[in-house]
């Protein structure tokens, strides 16, 4: 794990690790399985574990690299976040904390947004993060503070 950045999000996670031959998995409680640990999987488990520990959502409703099928390619989705009724409510890209997050990895979330259509969408390297609400009726998005609580979703 010192290959690894401190990132900055809440320390609430506490890494489940095997070796498998020359291969470090972590294990993944919302795929319930354990995989390769890259440094976009250390963020992705680290960000989780924010949106459980602090914003309070159960990890059922969450889902890992959800497949989608944007112009007739399949896709993956790094986090998909859903609502009370089963629809995409957060989408979340990560990158490995030494990459930039560009306007290349906005238009990446939005064009799976276009698929999933949620309410929010997140990208984040570990390091920096940033949020936005869609809001479809006026055709419009803004940049939020954070993602809303599971408590506070309407």
């Amino acid at each position: 794990m010192d290959n690894f950045p401190r990132l900055n999000l809440p320390a609430l996670v506490a890494p489940v690790l095997r070796r498998d031959g020359d291969m470090v998995r972590i294990y993944d409680g919302c795929r319930n399985a354990y995989v390769k640990l890259t440094p976009e999987e250390w963020v992705r488990q680290h960000f989780v574990g924010y949106l459980c520990g602090v914003l309070g959502y159960p990890r059922s409703i969450i889902g890992n690299e959800v497949s989608l099928r944007l112009n007739n390619l399949s896709r993956r989705a790094d986090t998909v976040v859903y609502d009370r009724h089963g629809e995409p409510f957060i989408i979340v890209e990560y990158k490995a904390p030494h990459v930039d997050i560009t306007q290349e990895v906005f238009d990446q979330i939005v064009r799976y947004n276009m698929v999933l259509r949620a309410r929010y969408l997140a990208v984040s390297n570990g390091l920096r993060h940033y949020c936005c609400a869609i809001d479809y009726a006026a055709g419009s998005y803004a940049f939020v503070a954070q993602l809303p609580a599971y408590g506070d979703m309407v």
